[in-house]
Order: C-alpha cells, then sequence, then structure tokens
C-alpha cells in the first residue's frame, strides 16, 4: 500500500524511505565495504574442466555480479546490469515480447524509450501507444510507467494502475531512473520489473554509462539473462565499478539533491519571469502517497525558446549539458531534442550537489535578465 505522507521533508536527518531501504547497519555496509578489484579480464579459466560463475565477460564478471547484487538488494529483486539504459530497455522488450505485441508507454516521459520503441523497434512488429499514466493504462501486453516523468513530471498511481495492466493480462516495468530505490522501490507495489538508466542517479558522477533492469520473478531473470548473453547487451567492468563506488553515496546524494530541488522549484515559482514550474514535491497528492522526497529533477517554463536559450548563456555556476541526477546541476531546453512534445520555452533542471543558494543566484541572475 502506499505510505501517508504526513509533514514536509527537510532532511535534517535520514527520511523514513532511505531509513527503510537501507535497514539497520545497510547504509553502513554501503558506505564503509571495499569495493572489489576493477578485473577486466574478459576469460576465466575451468575449473576441473567445467566453467565456472565467471568465464567470459559477455556472460558474467566478478565486479558485474557485485553490483547486480548490491542492486538487487537495494530493489528487492534480481537485477542485471547493461551497457545503457537504452541497451536494458532493448533488452527487456526483445527478450519478453514478441511481434505484434503492444507497450502502452507514459506519454511525457523519456523521449528515447517512446523513440526507440516506436521508431526502431516498431519495424519488427512492436505496436506502442502513449497514454496519460495518471488515469488508467490501456490494454496491452507490456504497460510502461514513469514515476516523477522525465521531463513532463507526472506521476501515476503506482498502486491502481500496476493492479488494472495485471488485471487485464499485462505485465508492468517501472522506470525509476529519477527516484532510485532510495526514495522508491516500485517491486514492492506489484510491478514487475525496474528499470534504470544507472547512467544518471545510481552512478551519480557523470562517468559511467551504464543500464539496469532488476526483476521480480526468477524466470523472467534467467530469460533476461539469457538474452543478454546472446545478444552482448553487456556493462563492462568499468561502468559497474563506478556504479559501486557512486551506490556509496547515494542515500546522501538524494537526500540532499531532493531537498535543494524542492527549494530552488519554490523559487522559480514565484520568479515572474517563469510561466510554470513542474515538480511533484509542490503539492501532487498522487505522489506524496508513495514518496517522501521527489528526486533531483524538475523542469519550468519562460516565454518561448529565444528566453530559454538566453537562460542557456547566462548561467555560469549549473552547466548547459544534457543528462541528470549527477553530483553537477545540469539545465538544458528539452525542444532541441523534442520539439513535438514539450513547450519551446521548457528548461529541464537536474539539481545537483552545489548549495542552494549558490545554484539560485545563478538561475535568478539568468532569469532577471529576460526583463
Amino acid at each position: 500500500m502506499a505510505r501517508r505522507h504526513t509533514e514536509a521533508v527537510t532532511f535534517r536527518s535520514t527520511p523514513n524511505s532511505i531509513r527503510r531501504v537501507l535497514t539497520g547497519t545497510r547504509e553502513t555496509e554501503l558506505a564503509r565495504g571495499e569495493l572489489p578489484a576493477l578485473d577486466r579480464a574478459t576469460i576465466h579459466p575451468y575449473v576441473d574442466a567445467r566453467p565456472g560463475p565467471v568465464y567470459y565477460q559477455r556472460e558474467a564478471h566478478p565486479v558485474g555480479l557485485e553490483a547486480e547484487r548490491v542492486l538487487g538488494d537495494l530493489d528487492g529483486g534480481q537485477a542485471l546490469l547493461f551497457s545503457s539504459g537504452s541497451g536494458a530497455t532493448t533488452a527487456l522488450i526483445l527478450a519478453l515480447l514478441g511481434p505484434g505485441a503492444t507497450v502502452a508507454v507514459a506519454d511525457g516521459g523519456y523521449y528515447g524509450t517512446f523513440a526507440l520503441l516506436d521508431v526502431e523497434l516498431a519495424r519488427w512488429g512492436l505496436n506502442v501507444v502513449a497514454f496519460d499514466q495518471t488515469g488508467e493504462p490501456p490494454n496491452a501486453d507490456l504497460v510502461w510507467l514513469e514515476p516523477c516523468a522525465n521531463p513532463m513530471m507526472s506521476f501515476p498511481d503506482l498502486d491502481a494502475a500496476i493492479a488494472s495492466a495485471h488485471a487485464s493480462g499485462a505485465l508492468v516495468a517501472v522506470d525509476n531512473t529519477v527516484l532510485s530505490p532510495v526514495l522508491l522501490r516500485p517491486l514492492e507495489h506489484g510491478a514487475d520489473f525496474v528499470l534504470h538508466s544507472a547512467t544518471k542517479i545510481l552512478a551519480g558522477h557523470h562517468d559511467a554509462l551504464l543500464g539496469a533492469v532488476v526483476c521480480a520473478r526468477a524466470e523472467d531473470h534467467a530469460r533476461l539473462h539469457a538474452f543478454r548473453t546472446a545478444s552482448g547487451i553487456v556493462a563492462a567492468p568499468d561502468p559497474a565499478w563506478l556504479m559501486l563506488r557512486g551506490v556509496k553515496t547515494l542515500a546522501l546524494r538524494v537526500a540532499r539533491q531532493s531537498a535543494s530541488a524542492l527549494e530552488l522549484a519554490r523559487r522559480l515559482g514565484a520568479h515572474p519571469a517563469v510561466e510554470r514550474v513542474r515538480y511533484p514535491g509542490l503539492g501532487d497528492p498522487v505522489a506524496a502517497r508513495y514518496v517522501e522526497a521527489f528526486g533531483p529533477l524538475l523542469s519550468f517554463e519562460v516565454a518561448g525558446a529565444g528566453a530559454a536559450t538566453r537562460v542557456e548563456r547566462s548561467l555560469e555556476l549549473i552547466e548547459n549539458a544534457t543528462s541528470l541526477g549527477g553530483v553537477a546541476s545540469t539545465l538544458e531546453a528539452r525542444a532541441r531534442w523534442e520539439p513535438e512534445r514539450v513547450a519551446p520555452g521548457l528548461l529541464r533542471l537536474s539539481v545537483g550537489l552545489e548549495d542552494v543558494d549558490d545554484l539560485w543566484a545563478d538561475l535568478a541572475r539568468a532569469l532577471d535578465a529576460l526583463g
């Protein structure tokens, strides 16, 4: 069941959602535990003329196995790493579905997911439909949800949406890239799969390209693992190691980034040059039932493409760059990538670990210059 939201989160102490995931000494173990050796070997000797659990890197490697164990523990399922978030999406669709299957994808979510499915995989007989995830999902073979949808920031009623999808015979995948298992564990709400672009907040430092799928059922994990081995959509040891490094500070980063994002969303909403702010922490009652904090991502609109470009060019501290979830704040006008879906003046902001007042000074200076 969804949790009751009782008060604003200030992060003077660790939120209950973080304590619940990192039960007891788990947070300390993650922070203090030694990282495994960065073993880049592509082959490992057989033992007594038999392949062991690690014998060829396309099948498995020591660093990847440890990263999968840690992520599976955090998400409450069985994890598999892939070469990127898009690679994880591709593997999930091709391994579990077939020609003629229908995928219902949350509208307003990551544009790369819909483009991958509707443009590339549709050539192989996949049917793709977009839907408003704040309502009931349509009939499909797979329903794809995205809490804190990037960049439109809608939030589904997970319990209701997942129950409805299952009642119609659909599988459910939840892209939990923005929130991470620190704030939300979709498998606990009945999802069949959780997807992460681990490039983002899990790795957290803008230096690793990585994706992951966490499965609720062992048989789905086995099928997906077999497909990964056959297709070669595998994660290399280096990014897997960097994700393990990032997980050491995940709880602390999520807390600070979420608190700063909420504060900036409030200040942006009061600035005369800002026409609209999208952030579930600004009173979304559905989101507040499921999470106690709302992650690092928000979007806001200024008066058109020209104004958005001027904001981009005026920033000094915040990087004018794509991607999200890293320790450095980034901002970009999303219309350059998805002009048919977003307003020309929509700016997406991923809040990092910088001082919130310094971030606001940078934003306010750029917005004030719009006149």
